[in-house]
């Protein structure tokens, strides 16, 4: 097993890359880049950082020449052999060949375009702009290097012996939530904690302790590098990413309500089984769910990521009983904040009426809360999302009002276009 402590103390040295690995992303991304590279290759899209939690000053803790450092090392990956190999010939949700031959060959040869950085008083301005299946690779390992930098500048102070410490004291954190879950009847629990990770080796470890402390409730990583080295399956689906980028290519309010449904018939021509989850909540769920096409009621399921998880599962099941369809045979997947006491209240509620299952993410692999003087590892709230495309503007409404992003005008349309009233606003923690 790695020596975290004695890794991370080493870091004072030298640059040690973080991201060392195309693949070091999660699953859904690839999907969804497959899906683009069939679809829509041409739009032109704009990804933005944005840090919903602004009292932590990333500019003042995070050196800009190292950060383009590790954002220039990024650029010089490409997929390897092995690498291209897994894609190419595992077997991923029951499915041979999930990546066509084409999108492999185009991907093999990619190496991801430019970025714009600048200071912005304590925030950094960090923006990548080009064709949609090029940029939309850069939102995990960008979010995992700002999140592992943070995590470096807080414990560059501490000596070897504070270090073995922390960590020891955040192992028996993860080994005492493990050991929790494992007494959970019936649990299907996986991975979702690339994106705002302390950091690579963590995540890693984290796998690991899951692995053995689960064993079969366990059901996989979102992390393709950390599925492939540790032979464990390879777990994701699609995000809010598709239906805002179609949302904003429309050219009238009719087109815009269909085009959330237009992404899922582009996804349902490409995929089936476990891999025809819905995520009803990007302009809000109960309008998506209200005006979807009887087709989609065929789906596996639905994924619930954000507003109050339970009220989600109550209207997704509601909705499926509406359209004759039996619950009992639908997955809903939770992956929206969750920790270990949602998660043993989330199943109490929902076994058998549903097939259940989590993605645990940010408070699986970076729950340093309360670790250091000044909460200052503590996760906060950091994204990467598409805010523009083909220079429109994109709009995310969420469940969640806290959640929403876009200019005033653009929501406030949108708002009326879905039919979305009043929200309960719920606080964002990850």
């Amino acid at each position: 097993m790695v020596d975290i402590a004695t890794r991370v103390y080493n870091h004072k040295w030298k640059i040690d890359p973080i991201i060392r690995s195309l693949i070091d992303t999660d699953f859904y991304k690839l999907l969804m880049c497959q899906s683009v590279f069939r679809n829509k290759p041409d739009t032109i899209v704009t990804f933005s950082l944005i840090n919903r939690t602004t009292r932590i000053p990333l500019a003042d803790l995070i050196d800009e020449g190292e950060l383009r450092e590790q954002l220039d090392h990024i650029r010089s990956l490409s997929l390897s052999r092995g690498e291209s190999t897994w894609m190419r010939g595992n077997m991923f949700y029951g499915k041979r060949q999930m990546f066509t031959p084409e999108f492999m060959d185009w991907l093999e040869g990619l190496r991801l375009p430019p970025y714009h950085l600048e200071r912005r008083g304590d925030q950094y301005e960090l923006t990548f702009e080009g064709a949609w299946p090029e940029v939309m690779l850069w939102e995990i390992p960008a979010l995992a290097v700002l999140m592992e930098l943070r995590s470096r500048a807080v414990l560059k102070s501490m000596g070897k012996f504070e270090l073995q410490v922390l960590y020891a004291r955040a192992m028996t954190k993860v080994w005492e939530k493990v050991e929790r879950l494992r007494t959970i009847p019936d649990l299907r629990i996986a991975d979702f904690g690339t994106r705002r990770r302390h950091s690579f080796m963590w995540q890693n470890w984290c796998v690991q302790a899951m692995q053995e402390g689960l064993s079969e409730k366990f059901v996989g990583t979102s992390n393709c590098l950390i599925a492939k080295r540790s032979e464990v399956e390879a777990i994701g689906t699609n995000a809010h990413e598709l239906p805002m980028v179609y949302s904003a290519l429309a050219d009238s309010d009719e087109a815009l309500a269909a085009a959330p449904y237009d992404v899922l018939a582009d996804w349902h021509e490409e995929h089936d089984g476990n891999l025809r989850i819905i995520l009803p909540d990007t302009y809000g769920t109960e309008g998506f769910l209200r005006d979807a096409p009887d087709w989609l009621t065929k789906w596996t399921g639905i994924r619930i990521d954000s507003g109050d998880p339970a009220t989600g599962a109550e209207t997704a099941i509601g909705w499926w009983k509406d359209r004759g369809e039996d619950p009992a045979e639908k997955l809903v997947i939770f992956s929206d904040g969750l920790d270990v006491e949602k998660i043993e209240e989330l199943q109490a509620q929902f076994a058998g009426r549903v097939r259940v299952s989590f993605g645990w993410g940010t408070l699986l692999t970076n729950d340093f809360r309360g670790l250091v003087p000044d909460d200052a590892l503590a996760p906060f709230s950091l994204v990467c999302k598409a805010v523009a495309a083909n220079g429109r503007p994109t709009v995310k409404l969420s469940d969640n009002p806290e959640k929403a992003m876009g200019p005033a005008e653009e929501i406030a349309r949108y708002k009326r276009v879905f039919g979305v009233g009043e929200q309960e606003r719920v606080e964002v923690v990850v």
